[in-house]
Order: structure tokens, then sequence, then C-alpha cells
């Protein structure tokens, strides 16, 4: 008798197990979707920034300019706003540009909802706008000797770069320009719209 209790208990588990998790989703009518890490999606800035004039912290607004795809579906629609910060910022120096990093912290569906983010605005130097060294200051005159032309001692001269540097300029980010936004950790999609 209780080895026959088991068993049907055990079978009552099992259907369990496999039909209520079919269902659910169903009843929810959506998948959870996870866009990866490292993924580059392409941005507009709504607002114009600068080292010149902004400080750590300032906030920005942000779109998405594409459509984002996982399978069929459109899990960003073209038009999604971002909101974000300047995270670090630096002065402009003698022989070097200033810069800034801008990390994005929140996105916002068109019906409201809004799910949070890690991600930054995307460059190849770390993801650091701006920071490029600056032109020398002044070009010197050296002689340059051609090796097959050393024996009769005729040579060419040649402008090289000073040992001073420029000072360096500020980096601004007009409104309207186009980014990207690459991802430092994954997004988990649990909310999509229905179209």
């Amino acid at each position: 008798m209780a080895g026959m209790i088991k068993r049907v208990v055990s079978i009552l588990m099992l259907i369990y197990g496999l039909i209520i998790p079919a269902f659910a989703s169903e009843l929810r009518g959506y998948d959870e979707f996870q866009i990866p890490a490292g993924y580059n999606i392409p941005i507009m800035s709504l607002q114009e920034f600068s080292t010149a004039y902004c400080e750590e912290g300032e906030p920005l607004k942000f779109i998405t300019t594409t459509d984002i795809y996982v399978y069929e579906s459109n899990i960003i629609p073209k038009g999604t706003s971002l909101s974000g910060y300047i995270e670090k910022k630096n002065e402009p120096i003698k022989g070097t540009n200033a810069s800034m990093k801008v990390f994005i912290n929140k996105m916002c569906l068109s019906d409201g909802f809004e799910i949070p983010i890690k991600a930054y605005i995307y460059t190849p130097n770390n993801n650091l706008i701006g920071g490029e060294l600056t032109p020398p200051l002044k070009w010197n005159k050296i002689p340059h000797y051609q090796r097959w032309t050393m024996f009769r001692a005729m040579g060419v001269l040649q402008y090289v770069p000073g040992a001073e540097r420029k000072m360096g300029e500020h980096v601004t980010i007009a409104a309207g320009a186009n980014l990207t936004m690459v991802l430092a950790a994954p997004i988990n999609m649990s909310h999509t719209l229905i179209n």
C-alpha cells in the first residue's frame, strides 16, 4: 500500500514538473532574452557635453538608433531612451587632450518600463573619449644621411618633432552625434514590448 502511494505521488510530481512550467510560460506570453556583455548598440546623443563645462556625475541622455533583435523578437526598439553620466573626467594638460568616460546605467522602454544596465560609450582607447597626444610645439631640422650616399657625405634635411608638445584641448561631443554603446554586463530582458 505504501509503495503504491509513493508511485502515485512520484507520477503526479513528474506530471506537475513537466506541465506547469510550460503552462506558466504560455501565460506570460514572452520569454526572457539575454544580450551578452560586449555587445555593441548604436546610439545617439540627445545633448552636447564637454570636458570644458561638464563635471563628473553630469547626467546625460541618449537614444538607440536601430532596432535590436534576438531571433524574431524586437527586444530593444529604435528610439529607446538611455540615461547615463560622466564617470571620470581628466582636464587637458601639456601634451595630452582632455578625456572622459561615460557610463550608461538605465534603459527606459517606450511603455515606461526601466531596466538597469551597465554600459560605456565605446572607443578603442579603453572607452576613454579623448586623451589623444597633442601635436609637437615646434619641429627641428635634422640632417638625415642615406646609407648609399654616406661615403659622399650627402644628406637631406628632415623635420622631426621637438621635445615639447602643445597644450591639450577640451573634448566635446555634439548633440545628435552617433556613438556606440558597449555592454559591460549582460542585460536580462524579462520585459519586451508587444506590437
